[in-house]
């Protein structure tokens, strides 16, 4: 089904965690006031604002400011830009009003490799245990009630990070888009770990072009459909200049979800009812 298509599906009251906007080192297609604009006008009660580069918690409040009747977020991305297991922007961040610290994303080891390039960042030290950078942020991210994703880290990685996070206390953990090709999780993986506060962020980015259409939408209605409703972020990961707006993604994804089963209370309880556990709103 191509997003060329019309899609109207009511999205009030509903929840975007993951979105991009201008300004960025990439081409976007809409800055974070008129991201926020027109989540409002659809009736949104939230977005999250993402940067692979820079905070974006500064940003979230002021875009919150300027438009007004909405709830807009950011946080922190730990690639090299901002020095990566830096626990100091952590807690800076943190302090900002941060609510999500992802582990790295374009910087990351996993990543990386996949692309033939050499470097990158992972959790793991020399001896295959976890940095201890890397803990002192888990309980960064604890003691402010923040949210830890995995960001682009591979399986084995997020396994490994989700678990230290469950014993250090941590119950606001998101695994990002296990359905992409970056982060590929098998759907077996993903539900040995499913705890409470264990959420996996499905992105419907990854159904279209911009991801050379890595999954389908029955393949993420299989998944979700076995990990559970209760434990399912639904986000459009959309804002590159190529793809229409977040707000027609987000419409776009709904409907086709609905098309694949799911009822209004299954799809609010994914895109609103989640999302506002974590965000504490």
């Amino acid at each position: 089904m191509s997003l060329a298509n019309s899609f109207d599906f009511d999205l009030n009251g509903l929840i975007d965690m993951h979105i991009h906007t201008g300004p960025d080192v990439r081409p976007r297609l809409l800055d974070d006031i008129e991201a926020v604009r027109a989540a409002k006008e659809a009736g949104m009660h939230g977005l999250l604002i993402k940067s692979h580069v820079t905070l974006t918690a500064d940003r979230a409040f002021i875009a919150e400011k300027t438009v007004g009747g909405i709830h807009v977020f950011g946080g922190l991305a730990l690639n090299k830009y901002i020095g990566g297991f830096n626990p100091d922007s952590v807690e800076i961040a943190l302090k900002m009003g941060a609510k999500v610290i992802w582990m790295p994303t374009l910087s990351a080891l996993n990543e990386l490799k996949q692309s033939g390039e050499t470097g990158g960042l992972t959790i793991f030290d020399e001896n295959g245990k976890l940095r201890s950078e890397v803990i002192d942020i888990i309980d960064l991210i604890h003691h402010f009630d923040a949210i830890l994703s995995t960001g682009h880290l591979s399986a084995d990685e997020s396994v490994a990070l989700v678990k230290m996070a469950l014993k250090r206390g941590l119950r606001k953990i998101v695994v990002s888009h296990p359905e992409s090709p970056i982060t590929r999780m098998p759907v077996d993986t993903q539900a040995e770990i499913l705890r409470k506060g264990i959420y996996f962020e499905r992105c419907y980015v990854n159904t279209t072009s911009a991801m050379n259409y890595a999954v389908t939408i029955q393949e993420i209605a299989a998944m979700i459909r076995k990990i559970g409703v209760t434990s399912t972020l639904l986000t459009t990961d959309f804002g590159l200049a190529s793809l229409p707006p977040p707000v027609k993604g987000m419409q776009e994804y709904l409907a086709r979800l609905t098309a694949e089963g799911f009822s209004r209370n299954e799809i609010g309880c994914m895109a609103c009812d989640n999302p506002s556990y974590l965000l504490d709103i």
